[in-house]
């Protein structure tokens, strides 16, 4: 498997959820959650899309993409009453697969406008360097027209179909259709890429990204740099120097902190022993892993889980 394809399994990104946004007037809402990808299109009309001090304007058949759902707020007007802006994250949970009436009797009035809000759950702390890479936001205009993706066209005519009708197997196809949606997005973010320092380079490098299937694929095995090296075909010295120069920081630095985040998704997700856990993500003793993974996260593999599981 090649090592775009593994991180996707690692982030886990399932449980899509969707909801139609009718809105009317100077409306407004928000979205402040973590841990989950959010996508948005415009059906009919106009948005503003307000992101870190960014002001993104968005049109009839734009699809705007938020990787890591961090706090954004959109809006029908330039000179919102942010406090006013209804928060949609809980209606995901309420009325899921429902269209909500978004109105306002604020001045000045705008065009209705309707949205398809989509979210997609992933884990948070496996997502961390793919969402580190990615922009704040990926904003594809005009997704409807014929110049868009074809890719992008079969998906969501797939999407409307499935979102409209209730047919055994319907979450699981959901699930599938929005994670092609990020991935594709994400692939061809990667095309455009310029910053020859990103870490989604290393993904589709000529030569660093067979070190990097190796580190996803099996990352129980006793990797050295030297081993890591010979996935790659090339010198012990030059992997390294390349690889520090692409990724900013050495391989097996990067190694151990990717061991360490699959290690708290066991404790977290799963009922494996820590013992179990320690040789699953490569070290043959549970001391060393236990002494390793508090360094990294303040807190003893059982004390994490126990944490987790208190919070959950």
């Amino acid at each position: 498997m090649d090592a775009l394809s593994k991180i996707f399994d690692d982030i886990h990104l399932n449980r899509s959820e969707y909801i139609y946004l009718k809105a009317k007037n100077n409306w407004a809402f928000q979205y402040h959650e973590h841990g989950a990808m959010i996508a948005y299109v415009v059906m009919q009309g106009q948005a503003l899309l307000h992101i870190n001090r960014e002001r993104i304007q968005l049109e009839s058949g734009d699809l705007i993409l938020v990787p890591s759902g961090q706090n954004h707020c959109c809006t029908a007007s330039a000179s919102p009453v942010f406090q006013n802006a209804l928060d949609i994250q809980p209606l995901f949970d309420e009325k899921h697969q429902k269209t909500i009436d978004l109105e306002s009797d604020q001045y000045p009035q705008h065009e209705a406008c309707m949205i398809l809000a989509i979210r997609g759950h992933v884990d948070s702390i496996m997502a961390k360097p793919l969402f580190n890479a990615l922009p704040d936001f990926l904003h594809i205009q005009h997704i409807m027209s014929s110049t868009a993706p074809e890719w992008l066209q079969i998906g969501l005519q797939f999407l409307a179909v499935e979102v409209n009708q209730i047919r055994p197997g319907r979450d699981k196809i959901l699930d599938h259709l929005v994670s092609i949606l990020f991935i594709e997005c994400v692939r061809d973010y990667i095309a455009q890429l310029k910053d020859s320092k990103n870490w989604l380079n290393a993904l589709t490098h000529a030569e660093l990204s067979n070190a990097l299937a190796a580190i996803h694929g099996q990352p129980e095995q006793p990797w050295t740099v030297e081993g890591l090296a010979e996935q790659c075909c090339m010198s012990r010295s030059k992997f390294a120097n390349l690889f520090t120069q692409i990724i900013g920081e050495p391989p097996l630095a990067y190694l151990q902190q990717h061991r360490l985040r699959l290690a708290s998704q066991h404790l977290r997700s799963s009922q494996l022993s820590i013992q179990q856990i320690a040789h699953r993500v490569g070290y043959s003793s549970e001391t060393a892993f236990s002494q390793s993974f508090k360094r990294s996260y303040g807190l003893t593999p059982s004390q994490y889980r126990l944490q987790y599981q208190q919070t959950a």
